[in-house]
């Protein structure tokens, strides 16, 4: 059994973060298709979601794919030193990952206390390993070499988008762009140096041709009706795409990039979504780190941007320990959890909270705790989430502000860690309109507030403080 300890987990997340710095928050070209302007709006109002990265490395409580890729990084290394004899074993786990404890219904039902409103699934990530029955690649959950093939609920990407459709969240197909498994992208006629297509692209057009087939086909596959209504297309692997001669020259003298190819990876996007849209219309499309049309929202990774942005985006979380399953994951407290929502939402943004399937199919209990936590502030707060929209000036030390339509504003208070409720919740960047009506979330109590200069308190009785209807963060509501 390999393992990574989980002072390497904090390295991942700290290196991607600075991976992920290439996706400039002012860099956003806007969608056109009407039907896609629509859902994006509707997307909008849902503000929370889970994401969910699992496959065979599950088993070995290890990063995902990134252990095959022959880079020297943190996230890369490899208990095995013999990078062949390791690749082997590694793609040899598809002949023992058997999930029998899987339940999807009991995810989607847990997603759904909590508030999740959508569900983002890894259908194949880096290492190519599919977990939906795709009929163009043997290495994939439903092949006979894999034991769980079997099962009447072997074909696990359908089965979580119907179980979580059933609960009324909408779905999303997470799929990786590069397929280290596929000798049309790693050809075994040459070295793997990093994580780029090992050949020559303009040397072997054919090659790269049957690439571009086999990717657009799986993707067609998910998207053609099998695998029921798909909301959103979130491709991940922003390395491969289209790239005119300028670009790639200017990458090559970025004194930062350090990859040994530098090639136009042209999957034909714009082909592959046009392709995607008549299949299911409307779809929101995501490809991820990529600048230009077909990046529908952004998706800040680990972290939360400083101030509101003017595009839809979405902060895609670490909730517990790692992207993949870990066995010692340490899973976010309640109140963590509450308070990034809020953070984000008041700055017009969406949660995107990643929790790892273990290689039986199982949750840690922590995640159903976390999970249970944050469905108990959710019951008294939820108005304060959907549907709201961000607003200046978002945030003012531990009190953040947003709106719904044109006469109501929530204000919150993001406690510290045993804070109880304080005497007077006040801002001295914003005031709110004269006359408003002021209680809090859970409570009938109308409450006193006034003007302040340019900003506004309001006072919360002792009853109130003594019995707040919820924990964590204390949201007012303002109407008027």
């Amino acid at each position: 059994m390999k393992k990574i300890c989980t002072l390497l987990f904090v390295v991942i997340m700290i290196s991607r973060l600075n991976l992920f710095s290439q996706e400039s928050e002012g860099r956003y070209v806007p969608e056109t298709d009407p039907l896609v302007l629509e859902k994006l709006e509707k997307w909008q109002d849902l503000k929370f979601g889970l994401l969910m990265h699992w496959g065979t490395y599950s088993q070995w409580g290890i990063v995902e794919s990134w252990s095959i890729c022959a880079e020297d990084e943190g996230w890369c290394r490899r208990s095995n030193p013999d990078y062949t004899q390791y690749k082997k074993e590694y793609e040899n786990l598809q002949t023992t990952f058997n999930p029998v404890q899987f339940d999807p219904s009991k995810w989607a039902t847990a997603a759904k206390n909590a508030g999740m409103k959508y569900v983002i699934f890894t259908t194949k990530h880096h290492d190519g390993f599919s977990m939906f029955d795709t009929k163009l690649t043997d290495y994939r959950i439903t092949s006979p070499m894999t034991p769980f093939h079997s099962n009447p609920k072997a074909n696990v990407a359908k089965e979580i988008f119907n179980s979580f459709r059933a609960e009324g969240l909408w779905t999303g197909a997470y799929f990786s762009k590069p397929d280290w498994h596929n000798e049309n992208y790693w050809w075994p006629n040459f070295a793997t140096p990093d994580r780029n297509v090992n050949y020559d692209i303009k040397a072997y057009p054919e090659r790269w041709e049957n690439y571009v087939q086999f990717t657009q086909g799986q993707i067609m596959e998910i998207l053609g009706g099998d695998y029921g209504k798909i909301d959103i297309l979130w491709l991940d692997g922003g390395w491969v795409k289209k790239m005119t001669p300028e670009e790639i020259k200017s990458e090559i003298n970025d004194p930062a990039y350090k990859f040994t190819r530098v090639q136009n990876q042209d999957i034909r996007m714009d082909e592959l979504v046009v392709k995607a849209r008549q299949k299911q219309p409307g779809l929101i499309v995501v490809d991820r780190a990529v600048h230009g049309k077909n990046q529908n929202y952004l998706t800040p990774e680990n972290r939360v941007p400083a101030k509101a942005l003017e595009y839809p985006w979405e902060s895609c979380i670490i909730a517990g320990g790692s992207w993949s399953w870990v066995p010692d994951a340490n899973y976010m407290s309640g109140r963590t959890v509450v308070q990034l929502l809020v953070d984000i939402v008041a700055k017009g943004g969406n949660l995107l909270l990643n929790i790892a399937p273990g290689p039986l199919g199982q949750w840690h209990d922590d995640a159903y705790r976390m999970l249970d936590e944050m469905g108990e502030w959710m019951k008294v707060n939820s108005e304060a989430i959907y549907e709201t929209r961000a607003m200046a000036p978002y945030k003012e030390g531990k009190v953040c502000i947003s709106g719904k339509g044109d006469k109501t504003i929530f204000i919150y208070y993001m406690a510290d860690e045993a804070e109880p409720v304080p005497a007077q919740i006040a801002m001295k960047s914003f005031s709110l309109p004269a006359g408003a009506k002021v209680r809090m979330l859970g409570s009938d109590t109308n409450l006193k507030w006034k003007k302040e200069g340019n900003g506004f308190s309001v006072s919360l009785p002792e009853k109130l403080r003594k019995s707040p209807p919820a924990k964590y963060v204390w949201v007012l509501m303002a109407t008027f």
